[in-house]
């Protein structure tokens, strides 16, 4: 308990001494908590009458900013039906876990169109099963390297370049890793440095934040992308986007781990890297806004063939094994990603993953074909408007070459009964979020996951979770 207080209110009184810089006029509060795990769209910041060149910035604390977040969610789940339970199976007596992480987002206008953000943030966790056993994993501020210790690093650290191209302009609201600003309708937006991949792609106005939303693995974002992160799910690169009207491109590289599912992230961007491709375009349907989001995804790393496992087990009638045969190779993947108002106070959100299934997951989830869909309500009808009722469901799949490779009793980094029958894994997940004081919400989440690890002799898993979040 120690730990988990100091955890909390250490950076609390850290941000208390950086406040003093932020910008003395409050924001108004929004209806839903914004989303604190990735940047909205970068802005560009006008210049002042009777100011000119570049560069010029001039230093008051309108150029400074400070943020912070805290998030415990808590999980149950009940004993599960199984006829088998192998090395990474869900555990089939009761468990519980919890993560709880807390973020300081600091950052600077250093001159005109540049932003420099900077963040520190801290995990301790217990995990369920110790994170095997599922493809869509049931927390999402779960991390592979996470513990009962509290940990400190740095997850981000990049610079944000926006050249304006024209158009009209209008205003971005202040938020974490943003600041408040106007932004041009076309513009050119380079980011480089630390952070992670899901910051600039696959955003979702309904679903894209464990910390805020739905917290499954497969719907928070895609889950079939297996983009490029290291074990706390962040990398460094390069992004180059293009904003056009209602047209977006976004073009980035980014490091893949030294290793597997590992925390060293590989430098060598020119021979392992993880690429991604987006396109996005804006419409309005019935007078309510919503996106397209079109993603392309292609990984180089050094990783293990199902295949090749399998033939190498079937040379030495041993058990397959991706460690024992790994080598440079490619994952190719692709996503579709759409979100739609239905009303001022409502919307529906859907993703379609897919990727070759050929190698190892090599750093996010173990899932090759994933489709979701889902809608959240804003509680407005109910006279409670800063509140949310969001339900989403989502069946993910794997390819036939890594299901010949469970049924002989592969492991994968999360799954591995030892055997399958296979299924695919079905979640149901719906949520409830409360705000009860300007900065304090309280979620109270349920899970239904049919044939979990995509075995039908499994299962099905529930999961009770009450997430409480703050953040300023």
């Amino acid at each position: 308990m120690r730990a988990m207080m100091t955890l909390l209110f250490a950076p609390l009184a850290l941000f208390a001494v950086l406040a003093s810089t932020r910008h003395a006029a409050a924001q108004p509060a929004e209806s839903t908590p914004p989303a604190t795990r990735s940047a909205r769209p970068p802005m560009t910041r006008q210049e002042e009458p009777g100011k000119v060149g570049p560069f010029y910035c001039p230093i008051d604390e309108r150029n400074w900013q400070a943020n912070f977040q805290a998030t415990y969610l808590w999980q149950h789940k009940p004993a599960l039906n199984a006829a088998y339970t192998g090395p990474h199976s869900l555990r089939p007596e009761p468990e519980t876990g919890y993560t709880l992480t807390s973020t300081l987002y600091l950052g600077y206008r250093p001159w005109t169109g540049a932003q420099i953000f900077v963040n520190a943030e801290t995990i301790q966790s217990q995990e369920i099963s110790h994170l095997t056993g599922l493809g869509g994993l049931s927390n999402g501020e779960n991390q592979k390297g996470g513990g009962p210790l509290p940990k400190l690093y740095l997850p981000r650290l990049f610079l944000r370049q926006t050249i304006g191209a024209g158009g009209e302009s209008s205003p971005v609201d202040a938020g974490p890793n943003q600041f408040a600003d106007t932004t041009a309708s076309r513009r050119f937006v380079v980011t480089l440095g630390k952070l992670a991949v899901v910051d600039i792609f696959d955003a979702n106005a309904y679903s894209h934040d464990p910390r805020t939303s739905f917290v499954n693995w497969a719907l928070w974002t895609y889950g079939a992308s297996d983009f490029a992160a290291d074990s706390r799910g962040y990398s460094v690169g390069g992004a180059v986007e293009y904003y056009h009207d209602a047209w977006v491109f976004r073009l980035a590289r980014f490091a893949q781990p030294k290793e597997s599912n590992g925390l060293p992230l590989d430098y060598n961007v020119i021979a392992h890297f993880g690429d991604n491709l987006e396109i996005e375009h804006s419409h309005v349907v019935f007078g309510q806004p919503g996106k397209v989001r079109l993603n392309g995804f292609h990984n180089r790393a050094v990783m293990g063939s199902f295949r090749s496992a399998l033939e190498a087990a079937r040379r030495t009638g041993g058990t397959p094994a991706v460690a024992d045969v790994r080598r440079l190779q490619s994952k190719l993947a692709f996503g579709i990603n759409v979100e739609q108002a239905v009303t001022r106070d409502a919307g529906l959100f859907s993703r379609f993953s897919w990727n070759d299934g050929r190698t190892e997951t090599y750093a996010y989830a173990e899932i090759e074909r994933s489709f979701a869909i889902g809608g959240v309500v804003k509680g407005r009808l109910w006279r409670r408007p800063d509140d949310a009722l969001g339900i989403a469901y989502a069946v993910d799949g794997l390819s036939a070459a890594h299901r010949d490779y469970l049924a002989a009793g592969g492991l994968g980094f999360f799954i591995g009964d030892g055997t399958i029958s296979y299924g695919p894994e079905q979640i149901v997940e719906g949520y409830y979020t409360a705000k009860l004081f300007n900065a304090l919400w309280v979620a109270v989440d349920g899970q239904l996951i049919a044939n979990p690890a995509y075995n039908r002799n499994r299962g099905p898993a529930k999961f009770l979770t009450f997430r409480f979040h703050t953040e300023f």
